[in-house]
């Protein structure tokens, strides 16, 4: 499997929390801009806080995941989606060098055309 941390299938898995992230980005930058409750102490810090601080512990928490889930794609075989569960199936590295394997061949096979099939 692939050497990165952040590749293209983790991040897809990490999307759910990425989308809040960036709303919640949204929001402090909006809130920043625009103060909706005009500019007390107490109350922006207040206000601040609830969002900053979800945001820093789910950035955490996303990066966690996002290591635990290509560290397991490392450690252990992964199938295709759904054949997880099912007997005799192929894992997704075996699935990727035997199409390889087709491909290769069909390459290697090209059929010539007769004087017929030219014409």
């Amino acid at each position: 499997m692939a050497n990165e941390i952040f590749d293209r299938d983790t991040i897809l898995d990490l999307t759910v929390n990425i989308i809040p992230l960036g709303i919640i980005a949204f929001f402090v930058v909006g809130f920043a801009v625009f103060p909706a409750f005009g500019f007390d102490p107490l109350t922006t810090a207040v206000q601040y806080g609830l969002l900053i601080v979800p945001f820093v512990f789910l950035a955490i928490l996303t990066y966690l995941s996002g290591k635990a889930i290509a560290g397991d794609e490392q450690r252990s075989a992964v199938y295709l989606q759904g054949q997880a569960t099912v007997e005799d199936t192929k894992t997704l590295e075996e699935y990727e060098e035997a199409a390889e394997r087709a491909a290769a061949e069909s390459d290697d096979e090209t059929p010539e055309l007769t004087e017929s099939e030219k014409a």
